[in-house]
Protein backbone atom coordinates (compact mmCIF):
# COMPACT_ATOMS: atom_id res chain seq x y z
CA UNK A 1 0.00 0.00 0.00
CA UNK A 2 1.02 3.47 -0.61
CA UNK A 3 2.45 5.71 2.16
CA UNK A 4 0.47 9.20 2.31
CA UNK A 5 2.44 12.45 3.13
CA UNK A 6 1.07 14.99 5.54
CA UNK A 7 -1.86 16.77 4.35
CA UNK A 8 -1.57 15.48 0.95
CA UNK A 9 -4.94 13.12 -0.69
CA UNK A 10 -3.35 9.98 -1.61
CA UNK A 11 -5.70 7.55 -3.80
CA UNK A 12 -5.76 3.65 -2.46
CA UNK A 13 -4.87 1.28 -5.10
CA UNK A 14 -8.29 -0.45 -5.27
CA UNK A 15 -10.28 2.66 -5.58
CA UNK A 16 -12.99 2.27 -7.55
CA UNK A 17 -13.03 3.40 -11.53
CA UNK A 18 -16.61 5.18 -10.60
CA UNK A 19 -15.59 7.88 -8.91
CA UNK A 20 -18.73 10.48 -7.86
CA UNK A 21 -17.80 13.99 -7.31
CA UNK A 22 -19.58 16.75 -5.59
CA UNK A 23 -23.48 17.58 -6.05
CA UNK A 24 -23.79 21.27 -4.82
CA UNK A 25 -27.28 22.20 -4.08
CA UNK A 26 -28.95 20.38 -7.29
CA UNK A 27 -28.23 16.97 -9.03
CA UNK A 28 -28.38 18.78 -13.14
CA UNK A 29 -28.75 22.23 -12.35
CA UNK A 30 -29.59 24.70 -15.14
CA UNK A 31 -27.24 27.32 -15.73
CA UNK A 32 -29.52 29.74 -14.34
CA UNK A 33 -29.59 27.67 -11.45
CA UNK A 34 -25.75 27.53 -11.14
CA UNK A 35 -25.46 30.75 -11.48
CA UNK A 36 -27.87 31.92 -8.73
CA UNK A 37 -26.30 29.04 -6.11
CA UNK A 38 -23.12 30.30 -6.88
CA UNK A 39 -24.07 33.90 -5.49
CA UNK A 40 -25.51 32.03 -2.17
CA UNK A 41 -23.94 33.23 1.08
CA UNK A 42 -23.94 29.73 2.66
CA UNK A 43 -25.96 30.65 6.17
CA UNK A 44 -24.96 28.44 9.59
CA UNK A 45 -28.23 27.11 11.67
CA UNK A 46 -31.16 25.11 10.88
CA UNK A 47 -32.38 21.62 11.79
CA UNK A 48 -32.13 18.72 8.88
CA UNK A 49 -34.40 16.32 9.15
CA UNK A 50 -33.70 13.04 7.41
CA UNK A 51 -36.08 9.70 7.48
CA UNK A 52 -33.79 6.08 8.86
CA UNK A 53 -35.64 3.23 7.71
CA UNK A 54 -35.21 1.20 10.95
CA UNK A 55 -33.64 1.91 14.37
CA UNK A 56 -30.30 0.92 14.88
CA UNK A 57 -28.52 -2.12 16.18
CA UNK A 58 -26.59 0.32 18.25
CA UNK A 59 -24.42 3.34 17.93
CA UNK A 60 -21.25 1.93 18.92
CA UNK A 61 -19.01 2.05 15.94
CA UNK A 62 -17.24 -1.24 16.75
CA UNK A 63 -20.45 -3.25 17.25
CA UNK A 64 -22.30 -1.41 14.57
CA UNK A 65 -23.49 -3.94 11.84
CA UNK A 66 -26.45 -2.24 9.79
CA UNK A 67 -26.50 1.00 7.08
CA UNK A 68 -28.82 2.59 9.82
CA UNK A 69 -26.42 2.62 12.99
CA UNK A 70 -23.43 3.60 10.45
CA UNK A 71 -26.13 6.39 8.73
CA UNK A 72 -25.79 7.73 12.63
CA UNK A 73 -22.20 7.47 14.01
CA UNK A 74 -20.64 8.61 10.80
CA UNK A 75 -21.62 11.98 12.00
CA UNK A 76 -20.44 11.56 15.60
CA UNK A 77 -17.64 9.78 15.00
CA UNK A 78 -14.02 10.08 13.60
CA UNK A 79 -11.07 7.92 12.19
CA UNK A 80 -7.47 8.39 11.87
CA UNK A 81 -8.22 8.84 8.31
CA UNK A 82 -11.30 9.09 6.14
CA UNK A 83 -12.78 8.82 2.32
CA UNK A 84 -13.43 11.99 0.94
CA UNK A 85 -15.85 12.05 -2.03
CA UNK A 86 -13.78 10.87 -4.77
CA UNK A 87 -12.91 7.90 -2.38
CA UNK A 88 -9.09 8.96 -1.57
CA UNK A 89 -7.65 8.29 1.92
CA UNK A 90 -7.08 11.83 3.29
CA UNK A 91 -6.44 12.74 7.16
CA UNK A 92 -8.82 12.90 9.98
CA UNK A 93 -7.93 12.50 13.45
CA UNK A 94 -4.23 12.20 12.14
CA UNK A 95 -2.21 14.49 11.17
CA UNK A 96 0.26 12.87 9.20
CA UNK A 97 1.45 9.43 8.89
CA UNK A 98 4.00 6.97 7.16
CA UNK A 99 5.55 3.46 6.97
CA UNK A 100 8.81 1.43 7.21
CA UNK A 101 10.16 0.18 4.22
CA UNK A 102 9.04 -3.52 4.48
CA UNK A 103 5.27 -2.25 4.95
CA UNK A 104 4.83 -3.49 8.84
CA UNK A 105 5.03 -0.42 10.92
CA UNK A 106 2.87 2.60 10.61
CA UNK A 107 2.97 5.53 12.77
CA UNK A 108 0.24 8.17 12.97
CA UNK A 109 0.80 11.37 14.69
CA UNK A 110 -2.82 13.03 15.86
CA UNK A 111 -3.36 16.76 15.21
CA UNK A 112 -3.01 19.17 18.39
CA UNK A 113 -6.17 19.91 20.40
CA UNK A 114 -8.90 17.31 19.38
CA UNK A 115 -11.06 17.32 22.02
CA UNK A 116 -14.23 14.80 22.72
CA UNK A 117 -17.82 15.86 23.10
CA UNK A 118 -17.22 16.16 26.58
CA UNK A 119 -14.14 18.36 26.94
CA UNK A 120 -11.47 15.86 27.02
CA UNK A 121 -8.69 15.61 24.83
CA UNK A 122 -8.07 12.70 22.48
CA UNK A 123 -5.12 10.99 23.09
CA UNK A 124 -3.15 8.04 21.45
CA UNK A 125 -4.06 6.15 24.41
CA UNK A 126 -7.57 6.55 23.15
CA UNK A 127 -6.85 5.50 19.67
CA UNK A 128 -4.98 2.06 21.01
CA UNK A 129 -8.02 1.35 23.03
CA UNK A 130 -10.04 2.09 20.31
CA UNK A 131 -8.61 -0.53 17.69
CA UNK A 132 -8.14 -2.81 20.14
CA UNK A 133 -11.73 -3.01 21.25
CA UNK A 134 -12.02 -3.91 17.65
CA UNK A 135 -10.27 -7.17 18.74
CA UNK A 136 -11.74 -8.18 21.75
CA UNK A 137 -13.90 -11.31 21.38
CA UNK A 138 -16.23 -9.77 24.15
CA UNK A 139 -17.30 -6.75 21.64
CA UNK A 140 -18.01 -9.33 18.96
CA UNK A 141 -16.99 -6.50 16.26
CA UNK A 142 -17.41 -7.93 12.80
CA UNK A 143 -14.17 -5.50 11.89
CA UNK A 144 -11.78 -8.26 13.97
CA UNK A 145 -10.65 -10.21 10.49
CA UNK A 146 -9.49 -7.14 9.35
CA UNK A 147 -7.51 -6.22 12.14
CA UNK A 148 -6.11 -9.82 12.66
CA UNK A 149 -2.93 -9.08 10.52
CA UNK A 150 -2.00 -6.58 13.63
CA UNK A 151 1.05 -8.16 15.37
CA UNK A 152 -0.17 -10.26 18.89
CA UNK A 153 -4.02 -10.02 17.63
CA UNK A 154 -4.18 -13.70 17.39
CA UNK A 155 -2.48 -14.07 21.01
CA UNK A 156 -4.64 -11.18 22.59
CA UNK A 157 -8.41 -12.74 20.65
CA UNK A 158 -7.52 -16.29 22.46
CA UNK A 159 -6.64 -14.94 26.08
CA UNK A 160 -2.63 -15.44 25.94
CA UNK A 161 -2.22 -11.81 26.31
CA UNK A 162 -3.67 -8.91 28.20
CA UNK A 163 -2.82 -6.07 25.37
CA UNK A 164 -2.16 -6.16 21.98
CA UNK A 165 1.74 -5.53 20.84
CA UNK A 166 1.29 -4.16 17.73
CA UNK A 167 -0.77 -0.85 18.87
CA UNK A 168 1.44 1.71 20.90
CA UNK A 169 1.30 4.85 22.09
CA UNK A 170 4.68 6.07 21.53
CA UNK A 171 3.70 9.22 23.25
CA UNK A 172 0.63 11.76 24.18
CA UNK A 173 -0.15 12.24 20.17
CA UNK A 174 1.56 9.28 18.30
CA UNK A 175 0.49 5.72 17.58
CA UNK A 176 2.53 3.09 16.02
CA UNK A 177 0.78 0.41 14.65
CA UNK A 178 3.22 -2.96 13.67
CA UNK A 179 1.59 -5.52 11.40
CA UNK A 180 2.68 -9.54 11.44
CA UNK A 181 2.44 -9.65 7.33
CA UNK A 182 2.06 -6.94 4.85
CA UNK A 183 -1.61 -6.18 4.14
CA UNK A 184 -2.39 -4.56 0.80
CA UNK A 185 -5.36 -1.61 1.75
CA UNK A 186 -4.05 -1.13 5.15
CA UNK A 187 -4.46 2.79 5.26
CA UNK A 188 -8.08 2.67 4.11
CA UNK A 189 -9.34 0.08 6.75
CA UNK A 190 -8.52 2.51 8.89
CA UNK A 191 -10.88 4.49 7.69
CA UNK A 192 -13.83 2.15 7.75
CA UNK A 193 -17.15 2.79 9.51
CA UNK A 194 -15.88 0.58 12.42
CA UNK A 195 -12.53 1.95 13.39
CA UNK A 196 -13.60 5.26 15.12
CA UNK A 197 -11.81 6.68 18.02
CA UNK A 198 -13.85 6.27 21.45
CA UNK A 199 -13.18 8.11 24.98
CA UNK A 200 -11.66 5.45 26.70
CA UNK A 201 -12.96 7.03 30.15
CA UNK A 202 -16.48 6.98 28.59
CA UNK A 203 -16.50 3.63 26.77
CA UNK A 204 -15.35 1.86 30.12
CA UNK A 205 -17.54 3.56 32.22
CA UNK A 206 -20.48 3.09 30.01
CA UNK A 207 -19.94 -0.79 28.56
CA UNK A 208 -22.77 -1.93 26.75
CA UNK A 209 -24.42 1.54 27.13
CA UNK A 210 -21.93 3.44 25.54
CA UNK A 211 -24.10 2.21 21.91
CA UNK A 212 -26.95 4.36 23.32
CA UNK A 213 -25.29 7.20 24.98
CA UNK A 214 -22.35 7.53 22.15
CA UNK A 215 -19.31 9.76 22.39
CA UNK A 216 -17.38 11.03 19.77
CA UNK A 217 -15.19 13.79 17.93
CA UNK A 218 -17.33 13.87 15.25
CA UNK A 219 -19.50 17.82 13.67
CA UNK A 220 -22.39 16.62 15.26
CA UNK A 221 -22.68 15.38 19.09
CA UNK A 222 -25.24 12.79 20.32
CA UNK A 223 -28.46 14.30 21.99
CA UNK A 224 -30.99 12.05 22.52
CA UNK A 225 -32.79 8.51 20.67
CA UNK A 226 -36.50 8.01 21.21
CA UNK A 227 -36.85 4.06 19.93
CA UNK A 228 -39.16 3.36 17.07
CA UNK A 229 -39.52 7.59 16.34
CA UNK A 230 -36.34 9.36 16.20
CA UNK A 231 -32.28 10.07 17.13
CA UNK A 232 -31.45 13.61 17.65
CA UNK A 233 -27.55 15.37 17.22
CA UNK A 234 -26.53 18.72 17.52
CA UNK A 235 -23.53 20.60 16.09
CA UNK A 236 -20.38 20.30 17.87
CA UNK A 237 -19.74 24.02 17.36
CA UNK A 238 -15.84 23.31 18.68
CA UNK A 239 -14.84 20.69 15.37
CA UNK A 240 -11.32 20.39 14.77
CA UNK A 241 -12.45 21.07 11.02
CA UNK A 242 -14.51 23.54 11.96
CA UNK A 243 -18.28 24.19 13.12
CA UNK A 244 -20.62 22.39 10.42
CA UNK A 245 -23.52 24.87 9.20
CA UNK A 246 -26.31 22.80 10.24
CA UNK A 247 -27.25 23.49 14.15
CA UNK A 248 -28.99 19.99 14.32
CA UNK A 249 -29.99 16.30 12.47
CA UNK A 250 -33.34 14.93 13.01
CA UNK A 251 -33.21 11.52 11.87
CA UNK A 252 -36.98 9.93 12.00
CA UNK A 253 -37.35 6.04 12.14
CA UNK A 254 -39.84 4.56 9.88
CA UNK A 255 -39.51 1.23 11.01
CA UNK A 256 -39.31 -1.35 8.17
CA UNK A 257 -38.15 0.68 5.58
CA UNK A 258 -41.89 2.51 5.22
CA UNK A 259 -40.88 4.00 2.11
CA UNK A 260 -44.56 5.65 0.74
CA UNK A 261 -44.42 7.10 4.77
CA UNK A 262 -41.21 8.79 4.17
CA UNK A 263 -42.54 10.37 0.92
CA UNK A 264 -45.69 11.29 2.56
CA UNK A 265 -43.71 12.96 5.01
CA UNK A 266 -41.19 14.46 2.17
CA UNK A 267 -43.83 15.94 0.44
CA UNK A 268 -45.63 18.11 3.51
CA UNK A 269 -42.36 19.62 4.07
CA UNK A 270 -41.22 17.52 7.02
CA UNK A 271 -38.17 15.84 5.49
CA UNK A 272 -35.34 17.46 4.11
CA UNK A 273 -34.60 14.64 1.72
CA UNK A 274 -36.38 11.30 1.34
CA UNK A 275 -35.94 7.84 -0.77
CA UNK A 276 -38.19 7.36 -3.93
CA UNK A 277 -41.35 4.77 -3.34
CA UNK A 278 -42.07 2.91 -6.15
CA UNK A 279 -45.64 4.20 -6.56
CA UNK A 280 -45.62 7.12 -9.13
CA UNK A 281 -42.08 6.90 -9.45
CA UNK A 282 -42.03 8.20 -12.88
CA UNK A 283 -44.15 11.17 -12.09
CA UNK A 284 -42.28 12.11 -8.87
CA UNK A 285 -38.99 12.33 -11.08
CA UNK A 286 -40.41 14.45 -13.79
CA UNK A 287 -41.77 17.00 -10.71
CA UNK A 288 -39.07 20.04 -11.11
CA UNK A 289 -40.43 20.92 -7.21
CA UNK A 290 -37.92 18.70 -6.00
CA UNK A 291 -33.56 17.96 -6.41
CA UNK A 292 -33.39 14.22 -8.02
CA UNK A 293 -30.24 13.07 -7.23
CA UNK A 294 -29.15 9.41 -8.72
CA UNK A 295 -26.01 7.45 -8.65
CA UNK A 296 -24.37 4.02 -8.81
CA UNK A 297 -22.93 2.94 -5.60
CA UNK A 298 -20.49 -0.01 -4.28
CA UNK A 299 -23.44 -2.08 -2.91
CA UNK A 300 -25.42 -5.82 -3.40
CA UNK A 301 -28.50 -6.97 -2.56
CA UNK A 302 -29.00 -10.79 -2.66
CA UNK A 303 -30.87 -13.77 -1.20
CA UNK A 304 -28.81 -15.77 1.18
CA UNK A 305 -29.49 -19.52 1.84
CA UNK A 306 -28.48 -20.85 5.03
CA UNK A 307 -25.95 -23.62 3.71
CA UNK A 308 -25.90 -25.42 7.11
CA UNK A 309 -29.95 -26.08 6.57
CA UNK A 310 -31.96 -28.41 4.65
CA UNK A 311 -32.34 -28.12 1.78
CA UNK A 312 -29.95 -25.34 1.61
CA UNK A 313 -26.84 -27.84 2.41
CA UNK A 314 -27.41 -29.59 -1.40
CA UNK A 315 -25.94 -27.04 -3.81
CA UNK A 316 -27.69 -28.18 -6.30
CA UNK A 317 -31.24 -27.25 -4.31
CA UNK A 318 -29.27 -23.23 -4.29
CA UNK A 319 -28.50 -24.01 -8.24
CA UNK A 320 -32.20 -24.88 -8.46
CA UNK A 321 -33.37 -21.81 -6.71
CA UNK A 322 -31.28 -19.66 -8.50
CA UNK A 323 -32.16 -20.76 -12.28
CA UNK A 324 -35.91 -20.56 -11.05
CA UNK A 325 -35.74 -16.51 -10.44
CA UNK A 326 -36.03 -14.09 -12.96
CA UNK A 327 -34.27 -11.27 -11.78
CA UNK A 328 -34.57 -9.29 -14.77
CA UNK A 329 -38.57 -9.04 -14.76
CA UNK A 330 -38.59 -8.45 -10.69
CA UNK A 331 -36.21 -5.65 -11.11
CA UNK A 332 -38.41 -4.30 -14.17
CA UNK A 333 -41.43 -4.87 -12.70
CA UNK A 334 -41.75 -4.56 -9.01
CA UNK A 335 -38.74 -1.27 -9.44
CA UNK A 336 -39.30 -0.35 -12.27
CA UNK A 337 -35.68 -1.06 -13.66
CA UNK A 338 -34.05 1.26 -10.87
CA UNK A 339 -31.01 -1.10 -10.42
CA UNK A 340 -28.43 -3.02 -12.18
CA UNK A 341 -28.96 -6.58 -12.47
CA UNK A 342 -26.22 -8.73 -10.72
CA UNK A 343 -25.00 -11.15 -12.46
CA UNK A 344 -21.56 -11.73 -9.93
CA UNK A 345 -21.16 -10.56 -6.25
CA UNK A 346 -18.50 -8.05 -7.29
CA UNK A 347 -20.62 -4.55 -8.40
CA UNK A 348 -19.19 -2.72 -11.25
CA UNK A 349 -16.42 -0.05 -10.46
CA UNK A 350 -14.33 -2.28 -8.03
CA UNK A 351 -11.39 -3.77 -8.24
CA UNK A 352 -11.71 -7.43 -10.01
CA UNK A 353 -15.04 -6.80 -11.33
CA UNK A 354 -15.47 -9.05 -14.08
CA UNK A 355 -18.30 -8.34 -16.84
CA UNK A 356 -17.83 -11.93 -18.11
CA UNK A 357 -18.43 -13.28 -14.57
CA UNK A 358 -20.43 -16.77 -15.07
CA UNK A 359 -23.77 -16.35 -12.76
CA UNK A 360 -26.91 -17.97 -13.26
CA UNK A 361 -29.86 -17.36 -15.86
CA UNK A 362 -33.06 -17.70 -16.06
CA UNK A 363 -33.52 -21.40 -16.63
CA UNK A 364 -36.81 -22.96 -14.99
CA UNK A 365 -35.82 -26.26 -17.31
CA UNK A 366 -32.22 -26.13 -15.57
CA UNK A 367 -33.75 -25.85 -11.76
CA UNK A 368 -36.16 -28.75 -12.55
CA UNK A 369 -33.23 -30.55 -13.31
CA UNK A 370 -31.51 -29.89 -10.59
CA UNK A 371 -33.81 -30.36 -8.40
CA UNK A 372 -34.63 -34.26 -9.34
CA UNK A 373 -31.26 -34.65 -9.33
CA UNK A 374 -31.04 -33.42 -5.63
CA UNK A 375 -33.95 -36.02 -5.12
CA UNK A 376 -37.17 -33.80 -5.43
CA UNK A 377 -38.70 -34.47 -9.18
CA UNK A 378 -41.42 -32.57 -8.96
CA UNK A 379 -40.16 -30.84 -6.07
CA UNK A 380 -42.03 -33.52 -4.53
CA UNK A 381 -40.70 -34.47 -0.92
CA UNK A 382 -39.07 -30.67 -0.83
CA UNK A 383 -40.62 -28.78 2.53
CA UNK A 384 -41.58 -24.94 2.30
CA UNK A 385 -39.05 -23.00 2.05
CA UNK A 386 -39.30 -19.68 5.02
CA UNK A 387 -37.66 -16.70 3.47
CA UNK A 388 -37.37 -13.40 5.71
CA UNK A 389 -37.24 -10.27 5.17
CA UNK A 390 -36.63 -6.84 6.91
CA UNK A 391 -38.27 -4.70 5.36
CA UNK A 392 -42.05 -4.76 3.82
CA UNK A 393 -43.31 -2.19 1.49
CA UNK A 394 -45.26 -2.10 -2.15
CA UNK A 395 -42.02 -2.80 -3.83
CA UNK A 396 -40.89 -5.53 -2.14
CA UNK A 397 -44.23 -7.15 -1.72
CA UNK A 398 -44.40 -7.20 -5.44
CA UNK A 399 -41.32 -8.84 -5.58
CA UNK A 400 -41.98 -11.75 -3.07
CA UNK A 401 -45.35 -12.50 -5.55
CA UNK A 402 -43.25 -12.62 -8.44
CA UNK A 403 -40.71 -15.33 -6.80
CA UNK A 404 -43.64 -16.82 -5.51
CA UNK A 405 -44.45 -17.39 -8.86
CA UNK A 406 -41.69 -18.30 -10.35
CA UNK A 407 -40.77 -21.03 -7.75
CA UNK A 408 -43.82 -22.37 -7.96
CA UNK A 409 -43.47 -22.98 -11.79
CA UNK A 410 -40.45 -25.40 -11.03
CA UNK A 411 -42.15 -27.05 -7.75
CA UNK A 412 -40.74 -25.17 -5.05
CA UNK A 413 -43.24 -23.28 -2.76
CA UNK A 414 -42.29 -20.31 -0.86
CA UNK A 415 -43.71 -18.40 2.19
CA UNK A 416 -42.47 -15.02 2.92
CA UNK A 417 -42.01 -13.55 6.25
CA UNK A 418 -41.14 -10.01 7.79
CA UNK A 419 -39.89 -9.21 10.87
CA UNK A 420 -39.67 -5.35 10.55
CA UNK A 421 -37.70 -4.11 13.46
CA UNK A 422 -34.39 -4.79 12.37
CA UNK A 423 -32.22 -5.39 15.73
CA UNK A 424 -34.61 -8.40 15.82
CA UNK A 425 -34.06 -9.43 12.61
CA UNK A 426 -30.03 -8.75 12.83
CA UNK A 427 -29.90 -11.38 16.24
CA UNK A 428 -31.67 -13.89 14.30
CA UNK A 429 -29.79 -13.77 11.29
CA UNK A 430 -26.35 -13.42 12.96
CA UNK A 431 -28.10 -16.90 14.82
CA UNK A 432 -28.92 -18.82 11.78
CA UNK A 433 -32.00 -19.03 11.95
CA UNK A 434 -33.41 -18.29 8.65
CA UNK A 435 -33.30 -20.46 6.27
CA UNK A 436 -33.50 -18.01 3.43
CA UNK A 437 -33.02 -14.34 4.08
CA UNK A 438 -32.80 -11.17 1.71
CA UNK A 439 -30.33 -8.41 2.71
CA UNK A 440 -28.63 -5.64 1.32
CA UNK A 441 -24.39 -5.35 1.57
CA UNK A 442 -22.75 -1.61 1.19
CA UNK A 443 -19.53 -1.48 1.44
CA UNK A 444 -17.14 0.15 3.82
CA UNK A 445 -14.10 0.03 1.98
CA UNK A 446 -14.35 0.28 -1.78
CA UNK A 447 -12.35 -3.09 -2.10
CA UNK A 448 -13.21 -6.82 -3.11
CA UNK A 449 -12.53 -8.11 0.30
CA UNK A 450 -15.21 -6.12 1.59
CA UNK A 451 -17.54 -8.18 -0.13
CA UNK A 452 -16.08 -11.63 -0.49
CA UNK A 453 -13.99 -12.40 2.38
CA UNK A 454 -16.88 -10.37 4.92
CA UNK A 455 -19.59 -12.41 3.49
CA UNK A 456 -18.05 -15.93 2.84
CA UNK A 457 -14.71 -16.47 4.68
CA UNK A 458 -15.83 -19.74 6.73
CA UNK A 459 -13.97 -17.39 9.71
CA UNK A 460 -16.07 -14.47 9.02
CA UNK A 461 -18.85 -13.03 12.05
CA UNK A 462 -20.57 -11.99 8.76
CA UNK A 463 -20.66 -15.03 7.20
CA UNK A 464 -24.39 -15.14 7.43
CA UNK A 465 -25.18 -18.42 5.11
CA UNK A 466 -22.30 -20.34 6.69
CA UNK A 467 -20.47 -21.21 3.51
CA UNK A 468 -17.90 -23.17 4.16
CA UNK A 469 -15.14 -24.09 1.37
CA UNK A 470 -11.57 -24.11 1.93
CA UNK A 471 -9.86 -23.52 -1.57
CA UNK A 472 -12.08 -20.29 -1.25
CA UNK A 473 -10.46 -19.42 1.68
CA UNK A 474 -7.30 -20.12 0.82
CA UNK A 475 -7.63 -17.47 -2.57
CA UNK A 476 -8.95 -14.76 -0.21
CA UNK A 477 -6.15 -15.15 2.22
CA UNK A 478 -3.90 -14.77 -0.52
CA UNK A 479 -5.64 -11.87 -2.16
CA UNK A 480 -5.44 -10.20 1.06
CA UNK A 481 -1.73 -10.25 2.01
CA UNK A 482 -0.98 -9.84 -2.04
CA UNK A 483 0.85 -6.57 -2.43
CA UNK A 484 0.56 -6.66 -6.68
CA UNK A 485 -2.70 -5.36 -7.56
CA UNK A 486 -2.91 -7.92 -10.85
CA UNK A 487 -2.70 -10.88 -8.23
CA UNK A 488 -5.09 -9.75 -5.97
CA UNK A 489 -7.35 -9.20 -9.01
CA UNK A 490 -6.96 -12.88 -10.40
CA UNK A 491 -7.23 -14.82 -6.73
CA UNK A 492 -10.66 -12.45 -6.10
CA UNK A 493 -12.06 -13.46 -9.24
CA UNK A 494 -11.43 -17.14 -9.01
CA UNK A 495 -12.73 -16.73 -5.74
CA UNK A 496 -15.94 -15.07 -6.72
CA UNK A 497 -16.65 -17.55 -9.38
CA UNK A 498 -16.13 -20.47 -6.95
CA UNK A 499 -18.76 -18.76 -4.64
CA UNK A 500 -21.28 -18.75 -7.42
CA UNK A 501 -20.55 -22.07 -8.77
CA UNK A 502 -21.60 -23.12 -4.95
CA UNK A 503 -24.95 -20.70 -4.83
CA UNK A 504 -23.93 -19.64 -1.76
CA UNK A 505 -26.22 -16.49 -2.53
CA UNK A 506 -28.84 -15.48 -5.20
CA UNK A 507 -27.44 -12.12 -6.46
CA UNK A 508 -30.41 -9.61 -7.14
CA UNK A 509 -28.74 -6.33 -7.86
CA UNK A 510 -26.63 -3.43 -7.49
CA UNK A 511 -28.60 -0.27 -5.73
CA UNK A 512 -28.60 3.50 -6.82
CA UNK A 513 -28.16 5.84 -4.88
CA UNK A 514 -31.53 7.29 -5.46
CA UNK A 515 -33.04 10.19 -2.90
CA UNK A 516 -35.38 13.72 -3.38
CA UNK A 517 -34.29 16.90 -1.93
CA UNK A 518 -35.57 19.59 -0.58
CA UNK A 519 -34.49 22.78 -3.10
CA UNK A 520 -32.99 24.76 -0.56
CA UNK A 521 -30.81 22.15 0.46
CA UNK A 522 -27.25 23.13 -0.40
CA UNK A 523 -23.60 21.46 -0.60
CA UNK A 524 -24.71 17.40 -0.74
CA UNK A 525 -21.45 15.16 -1.39
CA UNK A 526 -22.38 11.49 -2.33
CA UNK A 527 -19.41 8.85 -3.06
CA UNK A 528 -19.55 5.16 -4.47
CA UNK A 529 -19.84 4.30 -0.66
CA UNK A 530 -23.71 5.98 -0.67
CA UNK A 531 -26.08 7.47 2.03
CA UNK A 532 -24.04 6.67 5.45
CA UNK A 533 -20.90 8.44 4.12
CA UNK A 534 -22.67 11.34 3.62
CA UNK A 535 -20.83 14.63 5.16
CA UNK A 536 -23.34 16.53 7.05
CA UNK A 537 -21.40 18.99 8.55
CA UNK A 538 -20.90 20.81 5.05
CA UNK A 539 -24.57 20.71 4.23
CA UNK A 540 -26.34 23.87 4.35
CA UNK A 541 -29.63 25.21 4.32
CA UNK A 542 -30.94 28.02 2.19
CA UNK A 543 -32.51 30.87 4.09
CA UNK A 544 -36.16 30.44 1.29
CA UNK A 545 -37.84 27.51 2.81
Amino acid sequence: MQVAAANRRTRSVFAVGVVLGLIAAAAAPSPAQSRTESREVPSDGGTYRRPLGNDPGTLDPARIGDIYGRSVAQQIFDGLVQFDHTLAIVPALAKFWKASRDGLTWTFTLKPGLKFHHGREVTADDVVYSLTRLLDPRVKSSAADVFSVVRGAAEFRAGRARQVSGFTALDRHTVQIVLSESLGPFVPVLAIGHAKIVPRDVAEAAGDAFGTRPVGTGPFRFVRWDRGKEIVLAANPDYFDGPPRLGRIVYRIFPGEQLDAMYEEFQRGRLDDTPLPNRDYRRIIADPRHVHLKRPTISLRFYGFNTRRKPFDDPRVRQAVNHAIDRSAIIDDAFLGRYALARGILPPGTLGFNPRVNGYAYDPQRSRDLLARAGYPGGRGLPSIAIWSSVKHEGIVREHELMARQLEAVGIEAEFHYLTEWPAFFKRLLDGEFPMFVLAWFADVPDPDNFLSKLFHSESPRNFTRYTNPAVDRLLNGARSDRQVEKRVELYRRAEQMILDDAAILPVWHYTYERLFQPYVRSVEVSGLGDPYIPLRKVWLAPAR
